[in-house]
Formats: structure tokens, sequence, C-alpha cells
């Protein structure tokens, strides 16, 4: 069958053109005659890759030299526990902000290994906005303050991220990684699935501060410590190697075409098309999120009624589109467009909307 339009929030779509390699490369890898699946880690052919998409984090997301990149197994989720784990001292605490779901989850299990202040939040809002600066209000001593970057089930995103003085800044950055550019330098720690914007699920970047890695509590797990992933180069146990693998594929794909700009550039299209279909449907179609919030990658919507929006993910299913129904925990509508989503699907989601619309309004 044909290439349909996925709009799936994670896993989300790749590039035809990665997968098309990969695809080449399954059976027999850069003439080892067997797949990358069936290769040793240690292998100097998987060293290559592990390298190679260690340096490409680093040159498109211009790393400073005092940071480490790491790929790690667990998703972003066993991130919630590992950071405070990892950066708290037993009689330290950690600030956190809520903007969504993935941020109270990391705030909960935070909250199992550490001392926790909740800073700044907009969950009486039903989370339609990110705060404003003058509302965060950091506690003192804080080891660090942790954000969401990009809010899947809610469609809202951080337009700039705070500058919290001293106070280390970690995020979680798993939705829109890789999506534009932004300075690293702001942050301490950052982690972020691949399964939206880099790659398959399976793997985790985190970009640590150097200096984090000293004083790590040694009666953590070591699979949790982020020093002894460091001093291994990320092969301390067996990798998630074919995951890797796909995300260096990718890396050179966001890299071949552009870099972040020109992922930004395309990103804002994208997501202009849409946002003004919602905007100019004369209420036909509701956005979730504040206009002044709004996430480039995951956009949430309503319809006039819950009947309605059933009819309109059966039909778009119908018209070779997928992944159009809202999270569960919130219902509506969700378009996810990261990267690898192209204009030519953004274009025949707004020419869908327009249709149904026109036939149901």
């Amino acid at each position: 069958m044909e290439r349909i339009f996925n709009f799936n929030a994670g896993p989300a779509t790749l590039p035809l053109v990665v997968l098309e390699e990969a695809q080449k490369e399954l059976l027999n890898f850069k003439g080892t005659g067997m797949s990358v699946m069936e290769n040793s880690h240690r292998s100097k052919d998987y060293e290559a890759i592990n390298s190679e998409a260690e340096a490409l984090v680093k040159e498109l997301l211009n790393v400073p030299e005092n940071y480490r990149v790491l790929f790690l197994q667990g998703g972003a989720s066993t991130q919630f526990a590992a950071v405070p784990m990892n950066l708290v001292s037993p009689d330290g605490h950690a600030d956190y902000i809520l903007t969504g779901a993935w941020a109270e989850k990391a705030y909960k299990e935070a909250s199992k290994f550490a001392k926790t202040n909740l800073v700044a939040s907009t969950k009486e809002e039903n989370y339609t906005r990110i705060p404003g600066i003058d509302e965060i209000k950091v506690s003192n001593g804080s080891a660090y303050v942790h954000i969401c970057s990009n809010n899947t089930i809610f469609g809202t995103q951080w337009q700039s991220y705070p500058d919290l003085g001293d106070v280390p800044l970690v995020g979680d950055l798993s939705s829109d990684i890789m999506s534009r550019p932004f300075d690293v330098s702001k942050f301490a720690l950052i982690y972020a699935g691949t399964q939206k914007n880099l790659g398959p699920a399976g793997v985790t970047v985190v970009i640590i501060r150097k200096d984090l890695l000293e004083g790590i509590p040694s009666n953590i797990p070591s699979m949790l410590r982020y020093d002894i992933h460091a001093k291994n180069d990320s092969l301390y146990n067996t990798p998630p190697s074919f995951s890797v693998y796909m995300v260096n594929l990718v890396l050179r794909w966001i890299k071949n075409n552009g870099g972040l700009a020109a992922a930004e550039k395309r990103n804002e299209q994208k997501a202009a098309l849409i946002y003004d279909a919602i905007d100019n449907s004369e209420g036909y179609y509701r956005g979730h999120a504040v206009k002044d919030s709004r996430s480039l990658m995951n956009i949430t919507f309503r319809l006039p009624s819950e009947d309605l929006e059933k009819k309109f993910v059966l039909e778009s299913i119908e018209q070779g589109m997928i992944g159009l129904k809202g999270h569960r925990s919130v219902g509506g509508l969700r378009a996810s467009i990261y990267n690898a989503m192209s204009m030519e699907g953004g274009m025949a989601l707004v020419d869908f909307m327009k249709a149904f619309q026109s036939k149901n309004g």
C-alpha cells in the first residue's frame, strides 16, 4: 500500500529516505554480511555509529565543550527518577514547573526520591498556556528547576526558555528537540526520548554539563548513574543499537536538509497552515492553547461536539491520515507535525478540515 500521512504523537512518522536507507542496509550493513542489529556493540562498526551520532548531536545543537551527550535506555520516563537521584543531595530539593501531563509525571516521580517544590503551574487553567517568568517562584538553594519544553497532550510549548540566573535548568525536550535552534548552555541537563523527532522508540538522549558528573551518589543503581554511562561512552551495557543507528540516520537527514534553522522554518510553515485553518473557521474548530503558547509540534483542537470529532477521525483515516484522535485523557483532536511530517501532509489535513466543515458545519 502507499504511505499514509502519520500524525501520531509518538512513535511518530520518520523520513522516508531514512527508512529506505535502513531497508537497504538491513541485511548487510556496510559489507559486514549481517544486520546492524546482529553486530556486536563492541565492534568498530558499531562504535563508529555511536560516535557519529554523538558528534552530530553536538554539531546540530552547537553543544558547548563542557557537556557530554549520552544515549540511554528506559525512555524519558526513566529520567523522571534518574534526574533527582543523580542531582539532589539527601538534604537538598528541586523545583518543578507544571505545564502538562508529562511535567506532572516528572514532578510526582521525583517526589519519591527527593524533596520537590512546585514553583509555577497552569493546571487550574487546564494547561492552556505556559507560565510567564514573573509567575515562577524559584526556591532558595534549589538543585535545579525542571521544565517540559513541549506538551504533546495539551499542545503548548515554551517559546523561549526561562533565564533563572544561577539555578540549573533541567529540561524534558522529548517532543521538540531538533525542531529549532536553541542555546544549550541555558540548561544544566537535557533529556529527550527519540520517538518524536529523532528516530524510533528505544533510546533516550541525555545532554549533561560535565561538572554535574562529579559527586553523583554511589548508592544509586549503576544503570541510572550518568557518570558511569559517560565514562563508558554510552556502552556500559548492550545499548539499543538499532535505535541508535536509526537516530544517526535521522541526524544525517536533518543536517543534509539545512540543519535546525531550516527545520524550524519548515515547522513554522506547517503549523501556520493548520492554525490558520482553525482561526479562520469561525469557531467551528477551537484551538486549546492560548496563541502565544501554541506548539509547533502538536496542534490540539476541538469540534462543536464529540460525535463530530469521532466522525472527523474516522473520515480522516479513509482519506489516508492517521493519529488525529486526541490523547485519551483529554479527548478532542491532535495533529502531531514533527520534523518528518511533510508540507504535503499539512496541506492534506487543511484541505480535509475545510471539506469536513463545509459538509458538516
